[in-house]
């Protein structure tokens, strides 16, 4: 029976695998262990799937892998909740796969800049009418899913909460939509792409809530990893290849919806 550590002894095993994680040993072992949450059927950051395309994350850090010469490892987690004490435990260097750098994640670790832009928006399905306003919400029956940030950002416009139906399962919004469960129904952009790309039926309408990031998150032990995957990100975004890769996994209308995600302006 091995012997309990006591909590400055545990601190500081903890520390260890950690501390000699950036950059410089990461290329010695040449491996680049990438923490993620597959989500299958659903924005295809990362997958494991036999035979599917790797992924968008995936893709973009392969390019990252061959500029410093580190083969990706990808590392899958069972939930959303156990990624950043994962890392911290030096089980993976960097979280990947539709992560939203949030202010309390911060606190935590880092994150890179901006890998893919994240926003709640509104989806109809035809014959029903767009939804550009406020107040044409407001008279929704709107589909969300329970104790999630688009709820609140409901509640927050004034939606009456009659009109909004929260006992929709997660990555089943569209399906309610289908089924005529809901008349609307408020998920993240990156779902809502890949819902009018499985469905030319659904449309994309109004952003609800402020612009946020989906990004890498990464130690703050690992200064020199965040500065290479900060500057690889910078130089890509500036060429073909991010925009190529946001048609292929989130369809040809993609990359015109995620600029208007970028705006501030309030919704009329």
């Amino acid at each position: 029976m091995k012997a309990l550590l006591g909590p400055a002894a545990l601190l500081s095993a903890l520390a260890i695998p950690t501390a000699a994680q950036d950059l410089p040993e990461l290329k010695a072992k040449g491996v680049l262990r990438v923490l993620a949450v597959p989500i299958e059927d659903g924005p295809q950051f990362i997958s494991t799937r036999p035979g599917a395309p790797p992924g968008f994350d995936h893709e973009l850090l392969d390019g990252l892998g061959r500029l410093e010469q580190l083969r990706l490892e990808v590392v899958i987690v069972k939930s959303w909740a156990d990624l950043i004490p994962q890392l911290l435990e030096g089980k993976g260097d960097l979280i990947a796969g539709g992560f939203t750098a949030t202010a309390s994640r911060r606190r935590q670790i880092d994150f890179t800049i901006e890998a893919f832009p994240t926003r709640a928006a509104v989806m109809t399905r035809k014959p029903h009418r767009v939804i550009h306003g406020v107040d044409e919400l407001r008279s929704e029956h709107v589909g969300t899913i329970r104790g999630t940030s688009m709820a609140e950002a409901l509640a927050s416009l004034g939606v009456p909460a009659a009109n909004i139906d929260s006992s929709i399962p997660p990555g089943g919004l569209a399906a309610a939509l289908r089924a005529g469960q809901v008349s609307a129904a408020v998920d993240g952009i990156e779902s809502a792409l890949l819902a009018a790309r499985s469905d030319p039926a659904i449309q994309v309408g109004m952003f609800v809530g402020p612009p946020e990031s989906l990004a890498y998150g990464v130690r703050k032990t690992s200064p020199k990893l965040l500065a290479s995957v900060n500057s690889y990100l910078g130089n890509v975004r500036k060429t073909a290849t991010w925009s190529r890769l946001v048609v292929k996994y989130f369809g040809e209308s993609a990359p015109e919806i995620l600029k208007g995600a970028r705006a501030t302006e309030p919704p009329g």
